[in-house]
């Protein structure tokens, strides 16, 4: 009996060696747990830097990058633009009115403006010749009756849609200029414009809607739909459309306040793409007192009928 007494107090573990082992498994359920509580104490109460400030808690579970989101190689993270956009246009970060009185011009215009007459007919020459090739890209036949002139045509009206770079805004504005002691609202409404969508080289129309409150001078009425009238005719965005024909009036009068709304149809949104007939964009923008003062903008959209 002793003897097989014996033998079973070796074969049993020691009570040391249990222990040791129990408390060796304790810990990391201990420290998991006080993990765990730290964790619900910064989502309940936030935490708060060396000055006081809250801080927001860090995020539980890594943030889902979206699938429209690129990658940090394929995003510029320089420019600071979110998505896939590209940095600012530079076209109105610069003065609207250069030295020579041209306004926002295109890279070569002040070579159309200076070219000779031989010039002009050979960069006529070059727009054709490219239109040529586009139809016969197209599978066309270049030579058939309704299409022999068609490249020379285009290109003429390429020069004509696009004139509105060429133009001097001193030339436009002449000596239209008067000195008035009036300080209501100026408003001219339902001009026509017709521009050149800059992303499809297809047309929107629509109108525009002017008004600014003068500064003891006033512009003559026709300058309005004349400004409109130069800055539509070149590659646009409407969004810098609307801001250009603002920007010069403020620039040419000094008045207390502009406002321009503009309302078009967009043949790269109603005859391509998504094809919705009955849509069309209204824009704005608001320079000084419109834009500071709700009870003046509000009278120029009421006065608009969009109130």
């Amino acid at each position: 009996m002793s003897q097989l007494a014996e033998e079973s107090k070796m074969d049993l573990p020691h009570k040391n060696d249990i222990t040791k082992q129990q408390e060796q498994q304790q810990e990391p359920q201990e420290q998991e747990q006080e993990q765990q509580q730290q964790q619900q104490q910064k989502e309940s109460a936030g935490s708060s830097n060396s000055n006081g400030t809250y801080a927001a808690p860090a995020a539980i579970h890594p943030i889902k990058r979206s699938k429209l989101m690129s990658t940090p190689s394929q995003l510029n993270l320089s420019s600071g633009t979110p998505l896939q956009t590209r940095a600012a246009s530079p076209l109105i970060l610069r003065a609207p009115i250069d030295s020579d009185g041209l306004s926002w011009p295109s890279r070569g215009a002040r070579s159309r403006i200076d070219q000779t007459p031989e010039e002009a007919s050979q960069r006529e020459k070059r727009i054709s010749d490219a239109v040529k090739i586009i139809l016969e890209e197209l599978g066309e036949d270049t030579s058939r009756e309704g299409l022999v002139e068609t490249p020379e045509r285009y290109a003429r009206a390429m020069l004509y849609f696009t004139k509105g770079y060429e133009e001097n805004i001193r030339d436009v504005i002449k000596r239209a200029v008067f000195e008035e002691d009036h300080d209501e609202m100026v408003i001219v409404r339902d001009i026509e414009i017709y521009s050149l969508c800059e992303h499809h080289l297809v047309p929107f129309f629509g109108k525009a809607h002017i008004a600014y409150i003068p500064n003891k001078r006033v512009l003559g009425l026709s300058k309005l739909a004349r400004l409109a009238e130069m800055y539509s005719r070149r590659f646009q965005v409407q969004e810098r459309l609307t801001k250009q024909i603002a920007m010069a009036l403020s620039e040419i009068l000094k008045p207390r306040g502009v406002a321009v709304v503009i309302e078009a149809t967009h043949m790269c949104m109603v005859s391509r793409g998504v094809q919705k007939t009955g849509s069309s964009t209204t824009t704005s923008c608001m320079l000084g007192c419109f834009r500071d003062q709700q009870k003046t903008r509000e009278e120029f959209l009421t006065l608009l009928g969009r109130k």
